[in-house]
C-alpha cells in the first residue's frame, strides 16, 4: 500500500552505507589475515588476551576512521607497534594506512608529520625488538611497514589537493555568477532609470502634471528595480535559479522590451520561441537580451533598436542591433564578457561587432536544451 511503502534512502545515507560496508570488509580482511591468527596462536595466555584486545581496538578504529582522524591514526599506530613488539600481529601497518587515508585527504600537513613520527617510532621498535629474527625478513617488514602508510598518505594528499582545487574552482564560478547577475540586473535597471530621468528632464515646456507623471513612472520603475534586486538576493541565498519558466520566456522578453520602450528607446521586437527551450537556456537568452538592451540605453541613447529571438531547429538564435554610433573598436566590457561566459555554460556562442550599415549588433546561438557546464 502507498502508506506502508518505505522511503528510499537519501544520497547522503546511501553514501554513508557504502563507506560503512567498505570499512567493514577492510577491517574483516586485515583482522582475519594479519591479527587474529597470530594472536590466537600465542603460547602465553596473557599475550593472547592482549593481542585479541588490540585486534578489537584496531577493528573499531578502522570502522571509525572517518571521525577523530588524528586520534584514530595515532591509536592504531601505537597499537600496531605494541602488538608487533609482543609478536601478536603480522600487520605491516595496513590498518594504519587505512585510517591514515581520510586524514591525508582532509589535512595533508598534519598527516605528513604523523607519518614521519610513526615511521621513526617503527624503525626504533623494529631495531629494538628484532622481530622477526631473520634479517632479510626484518628488511622486508621495514619496507612494507613504511610503504603502506606512505602510499596511503600520497594518495590521500593527491585526492585532497584535487578536492581543494575543485572547491576553489566552484567558489570562483559562484563569484563570477554573482557578479554577472548583479551586473545584468542592477546595471540594466539603473540604465533604464537614468534614461527615463533624462527624458523627463528634457521635456520642453513641461507643466507640473507632466512632470509629476514622469516622476511617477520613474518611481514605479524604481520599485520594480528594487523587487528585481530583492529577487536576485533571494535566489543567491537559496542557490536557486531565477530563470523564467519554459512557458514564460516570451512574455518575460516582451516585458523587458516594454520596460526599455518606457525609457524612451524605440524597440522593434520579433520574439517566437519554441516551448522546448529549457530553463538554463531561457535564462541565458533573457540575460543576453537584457544586457544588449542595457548597452543600447547606455551607449546609444535615442537610437532605435531591433530584437529578434527565434527557434531554429534544436537551437535558439538571438539578434539585438541598435542604430547608434557603434563600439568603434573599444574593448568589450563586463556585460559582453558575461554574455559569452553565460552562453558557454550551456554550450552556446555569442559574437558582437559594429554592423556594416551602422550601429552595434549582438548575435547569439544557443542549444534549446543546453547541457549546463560547471567548469567555470
Amino acid at each position: 500500500m502507498p502508506g506502508s511503502a518505505l522511503a528510499a534512502p537519501s544520497p547522503h545515507e546511501s553514501s554513508a552505507l557504502v563507506r560503512w560496508s567498505v570499512n567493514m570488509v577492510a577491517a574483516a580482511v586485515v583482522l582475519g589475515v594479519f591479527w587474529l591468527p597470530p594472536a590466537m596462536g600465542a603460547d602465553d595466555p596473557w599475550h593472547r588476551a592482549v593481542g585479541l584486545a588490540l585486534a578489537a581496538f584496531v577493528g573499531v578504529a578502522m570502522l571509525a576512521r572517518e571521525r577523530l582522524h588524528t586520534l584514530v591514526v595515532a591509536g592504531v599506530g601505537l597499537a600496531t607497534l605494541g602488538a608487533m613488539a609482543l609478536g601478536v600481529t603480522e600487520d605491516f601497518m595496513l590498518a594504519v594506512a587505512w585510517c591514515l587515508y581520510p586524514l591525508a585527504v582532509r589535512r595533508a600537513a598534519s598527516a605528513r608529520r604523523l607519518v614521519i613520527g610513526l615511521v621513526a617510532v617503527l624503525l626504533v621498535v623494529l631495531a629494538v625488538s628484532g622481530v622477526p629474527d631473520d634479517s632479510r625478513q626484518v628488511a622486508q617488514w621495514m619496507v612494507l611497514s613504511v610503504a603502506a602508510p606512505g602510499v596511503a598518505w600520497l594518495l590521500g594528499t593527491a585526492v585532497g589537493r584535487r578536492i581543494e582545487v575543485a572547491a576553489e574552482a566552484a567558489r570562483v564560478a559562484a563569484r563570477l555568477e554573482v557578479a554577472r547577475d548583479v551586473h545584468d540586473v542592477v546595471g540594466h535597471a539603473l540604465g533604464l532609470l537614468s534614461a527615463e530621468a533624462g527624458v523627463a528632464r528634457s521635456l520642453p515646456d513641461a507643466d507640473e502634471d507632466e512632470l509629476r507623471e514622469a516622476l511617477a513612472d520613474i518611481e514605479v520603475r524604481a520599485r520594480g528595480t528594487l523587487e528585481d534586486v530583492q529577487g536576485l538576493v533571494g535566489a543567491l541565498r537559496t542557490s536557486s535559479s531565477d530563470a523564467p519558466d519554459q512557458g514564460g520566456l516570451a512574455s518575460r522578453l516582451q516585458e523587458l522590451v516594454a520596460r526599455t520602450r518606457g525609457a524612451g528607446v524605440h524597440v522593434e521586437a520579433l520574439i517566437e520561441v519554441d516551448e522546448r527551450v529549457d530553463e538554463a537556456t531561457s535564462l541565458v537568452v533573457f540575460r543576453i537580451v537584457q544586457e544588449a538592451l542595457a548597452n543600447t540605453v547606455r551607449h546609444a541613447p535615442g537610437a532605435p533598436c531591433t530584437v529578434v529571438v527565434g527557434s531554429e531547429g534544436s537551437h535558439v538564435s538571438v539578434r539585438v542591433r541598435d542604430r547608434g554610433p557603434g563600439a568603434g573598436g573599444t574593448e568589450p566590457g563586463f556585460g559582453l564578457t558575461g554574455m559569452r561566459e553565460r552562453a558557454a555554460l550551456v554550450g552556446g556562442t555569442v559574437d558582437w561587432a559594429d554592423h556594416p550599415a551602422g550601429g552595434f549588433e549582438v548575435l547569439a546561438r544557443l542549444p534549446a536544451t543546453g547541457q549546463v557546464s560547471t567548469s567555470g
